[in-house]
């Protein structure tokens, strides 16, 4: 053993040991986070074809503000390493190509067809991967936890989308978006790529299972009768509780009308 401990005290050894503790500590992390993100590459059903049809249309349709090969002009960021699913979100509502530079975009009607669609997501995915367009499985709320969902769209995502994703006002004149007319592959694409002032959730931050418990909650308050009745949109108690002191206040002024009008008639005869 007196080898070994002739090893140790030479001063190699603790800049060696401290190089292995670093391989060791990469290795684990890579092995924790591996999975956790979207697959960087172009799917294996991406064909070569389908790249290049969608680099004709992003050159008609996007470059313009994107710049020819995706990497950003004074107008519109590099879209080099946001992936597929980032592309896919923002043309499939209908904010890309945008209407106007600068001002937020809104959802609209998609001017860009589901194939269209797909062909430049899968363009700018082959230019440097990032997160992928989501599978029909990854977006499936079959076994979904709709309790947990709600949990969690309350803690992380009820503050700007309101607690049943019916949107609502943000600062510097920003807002977010209902979620009544998103679907799930949307859903789970924003938590993903974070589009305008949303943060991005990852498969790490929010796992892919929480992700469809979310969307779950989201789609099942779509279809959840209102036992109290009408209830103004479901945009919460804030608002329900000012249009009913509104609805008092009038009665209380038409009360008010009539007694009067009942007592002037009373004083003229």
């Amino acid at each position: 053993m007196s080898w070994i401990t002739a090893r140790r005290r030479r001063p190699a050894a603790s800049y060696a040991v401290v190089l292995l503790g670093l391989v060791l500590v990469g290795a684990i992390y890579a092995a924790i986070t591996e999975g956790g993100e979207s697959s960087a590459a172009t799917t294996p059903t991406t064909s070569q074809a389908q790249i290049n049809k969608g680099r004709e249309i992003f050159q008609l349709t996007c470059a313009t503000c994107h710049g020819l090969e995706a990497q950003g002009t004074a107008v519109a960021p590099s879209l080099i390493g946001v992936g597929s699913a980032a592309v896919d979100f923002q043309v499939s509502t209908g904010r890309m190509p945008a209407k106007s530079i600068g001002a937020e975009q809104e959802q609209r009607p998609a001017q860009l067809n589901p194939t269209e669609t797909r062909d430049v997501a899968e363009y700018i995915a082959s230019l440097a991967g990032g997160p992928a367009i989501p599978t029909p499985a990854e977006v499936s709320t079959s076994g979904a936890n709709v309790g947990l969902g709600q949990e969690l769209f309350i803690a992380d995502c009820a503050q700007c989308h309101n607690f049943d994703g019916a949107g609502g006002a943000l600062t510097d004149g920003k807002y977010a978006p209902s979620l009544n007319q998103a679907t799930p592959t949307q859903i789970y694409e924003a938590m993903l790529t974070g589009p305008e002032a949303m943060p991005v959730f990852n498969n790490t931050t929010i796992t892919p299972n929480e992700k469809r418990d979310i969307i779950a909650y989201v789609t099942d308050t779509r279809t959840t009768p209102n036992p109290g009745g009408f209830s103004l949109g479901r945009i919460g108690p804030v608002t329900e509780g000012l249009v009913a002191f509104l609805g008092l206040l009038f009665f209380m002024v038409l009360a008010a009308m009539w007694i009067t009008a009942k007592h002037r008639k009373t004083a003229d005869e």
